[in-house]
């Protein structure tokens, strides 16, 4: 399958102006998640943006990614929902987005189509993408994975916040321990009023736990995490008394 197959769309448009981690770190996270408030009068359906690094560094992750998405569509409430678009950039000027999907094995399905790639970073692009579709239907969370930037620092904490002012809040994993890239990460979780956590790929069980946490999130806020079950949702709601 290629990835003319899966009709993702290529972004074009010109932009405008190894540790694990603990499970202190996840209940941090899970509280900062859990402190976001969703606006009165919330759409039933929520929207989440899932974008990933796939330049070849990334390959191990991308492969933990694809075994684990089924995971933002588990336990939700019946009478919820959640739509996911898929963002991934790789190669030295490649960044794609997919249609936004509701079931998990429409995005299991687009995500198997595509390889990592060596390349830079372009969270300069995601960032841009993530307004332009905010602006058409606000997204309730959008979830970025990578280990690294190769970018203007200043330059992305300044389109973060432009995405904070409008409400598109940013729930950021982390790879690894770069001390400059966590900054950078935090950063632009705190601009957007969103949540940061790094997480280690040998334990996928933490990172399944987190995904299920923000789709509650962005599904139903609080009222959603009551009707699950999971570690993740457990934790949060202690956090939320």
């Amino acid at each position: 399958m290629t990835d003319k197959d899966l009709s993702l769309k290529k972004i074009i448009r010109p932009e405008t102006a190894n540790k694990p981690s603990s499970s202190s770190e996840i209940a941090d996270f899970l509280k900062q998640v859990g402190s976001v408030a969703r606006p009165a009068g919330a759409k039933v359906r929520g929207r989440l943006l899932f974008a990933l690094d796939a330049t070849m560094s990334r390959q191990p992750t991308w492969d933990l990614a694809c075994s684990l998405q089924a995971e933002m569509f588990k336990a939700l409430p019946g009478d919820s929902g959640l739509s996911v678009q898929l963002l991934y950039f790789r190669g030295l000027a490649e960044c794609k987005a997919s249609r936004w999907v509701n079931d998990t094995g429409e995005l299991a399905r687009l995500m198997a189509g595509v390889a990592c790639q060596g390349g830079n970073t372009q969270i300069s692009k995601l960032f841009a993408h993530a307004r332009r579709e905010h602006a058409r239907q606000p997204i309730d969370a959008l979830v970025f994975v990578g280990d690294a930037i190769e970018e203007n620092v200043d330059a992305l904490a300044a389109k973060a916040g432009e995405l904070g002012l409008l409400g598109c809040r940013m729930f950021i994993f982390q790879e690894g321990r770069d001390p400059v890239v966590e900054a950078a990460f935090k950063e632009f979780a705190r601009l957007t009023k969103g949540a940061y956590a790094r997480f280690d790929a040998s334990a996928p069980a933490e990172l399944a736990a987190l995904l299920r946490a923000v789709a509650a999130y962005a599904s139903g806020g609080r009222e959603a995490l009551k009707l699950q079950k999971s570690a993740g949702a457990t934790a949060l709601l202690k956090q939320l008394s």
